[in-house]
């Protein structure tokens, strides 16, 4: 049994663990309740976008554009977003199994890693990271996803890439997130609709013009939206772990506590039998 001072050293040591996590906690709450906001509203415009782009797509009259090019796959890529850091429980477990299964499905992948815990995973088992973004702060900026979608546009335009696919983990609520597979390039545009009047539109100056215009910004719009997503996933499942590791802390102090008591009271007890046995030795 560990002596009294060892587990007063112990429950000192978990205590201030505890208080980490309680912080830890209330930092990630208050950067969840940003991050669920941000994600939340780009949710509708990123929806409205799809659909102003199919409705497009299906009225242009067989207008063509690069990002809608569908070819032969020599090499598929997948953009994986993670968080930097870890103390967010299965959060970036999660993400990666879901891309490691992805990719094991695929011949002569290429990985764009968004999150260093992406990164790392992927370059200690030997894959090719074409490209990695890390440290990109707490606040997701629109320019941090347009120039992945820059990126991954240019290869996919050059040929270098044949596919490509957004791997990320969509948010729930606070005690959920799921790990999700977009594809990304080529644009797939839903067949149109019957429901309805066929509405004509009138392109100015062209079809292909606005087209040229609207696929970039679906891509970037889309990358964005699943940035937003993963971090506030990540908020959400860090806020989460800190809590248990906070009521985990707790229930280990009580049982120390209860082990303290039980080693004093032996040592009391322990201290007046021997006093009491001198006392009859003297006798």
């Amino acid at each position: 049994m560990p002596s009294a001072r060892d587990l007063r050293r112990r429950i000192k040591s978990i205590k201030s663990t505890q208080q980490i996590t309680k912080a830890m906690k209330m930092v990630a709450a208050a950067k969840l309740r940003r991050a669920q906001e941000a994600a939340e509203s780009a949710r509708p415009f990123a929806l409205k976008i799809k659909d102003v782009l199919s409705r497009v797509a299906a009225a242009s009259g067989g207008a063509s554009h690069p990002l809608l090019e569908v070819r032969e796959i020599k090499r598929s890529a997948y953009i994986v977003i993670t968080a930097d850091r870890g103390l967010c429980g299965g959060f970036n477990a999660n993400v990666l199994r879901r891309a490691a299964n992805e990719v094991k499905e695929s011949a002569n992948p290429a990985i764009v890693a968004v999150g260093r815990k992406s990164r790392d995973y992927f370059s200690r088992r030997g894959f090719d990271v074409a490209a990695s973004y890390v440290r990109l702060g707490e606040t997701i900026q629109f320019s941090q996803a347009k120039e992945i979608a820059k990126f991954v546009m240019d290869k996919y335009i050059s040929g270098e890439f044949d596919e490509v696919y957004l791997i990320f983990s969509e948010f729930i609520n606070v005690l959920s997130q799921r790990p999700t597979k977009v594809k990304l390039l080529p644009v797939e545009t839903p067949a149109e609709e019957s429901k309805g009047p066929k509405v004509e539109y009138i392109f100015e100056p062209s079809a292909e013009s606005v087209l040229a215009s609207l696929l970039p910004t679906y891509v970037e719009t889309t990358v964005f939206r699943a940035m937003l997503e993963a971090k506030a996933g990540e908020q959400g499942a860090r806020m989460t772990a800190m809590d248990s590791a906070t009521k985990n802390a707790k229930e280990l102090i009580h049982k120390l506590t209860l082990s303290l008591n039980r080693a004093r009271q032996a040592a009391i007890t322990k201290e007046i039998s021997e006093i009491v046995g001198g006392a009859a030795a003297l006798e």
